[in-house]
């Protein structure tokens, strides 16, 4: 995948329209928009960024958000260039 591409709907073209193309050079960006419209694009209440998982673990969530149900919904990103 060269780029990641973004499309708005709209009442033509099927629907969809794409937007212009931008590519997002750091996992940050990806993450940013992610976790900005993490309603919209999966459903999900957008909690915490860069969540710790403690001292015993010692890592890190990405993006952490909660489902309709309540549920807990882990997202990580990752840069593959």
């Amino acid at each position: 995948m060269t780029g990641l591409k973004l499309f708005r709907t709209d009442t033509t073209n099927s629907g969809m329209t794409e937007v212009m193309p931008r590519l997002a050079e750091i996992e940050a960006d990806v993450q940013a928009l992610v976790e900005g419209h993490m309603e919209t694009l999966l459903g999900v209440r957008f909690l915490a960024s860069e969540y710790s998982t403690g001292p015993a673990h010692g890592g890190r969530i990405d993006s952490l958000g909660l489902d309709e149900n309540g549920s807990p919904v882990i997202i990580e990103f990752t840069d593959r260039r």
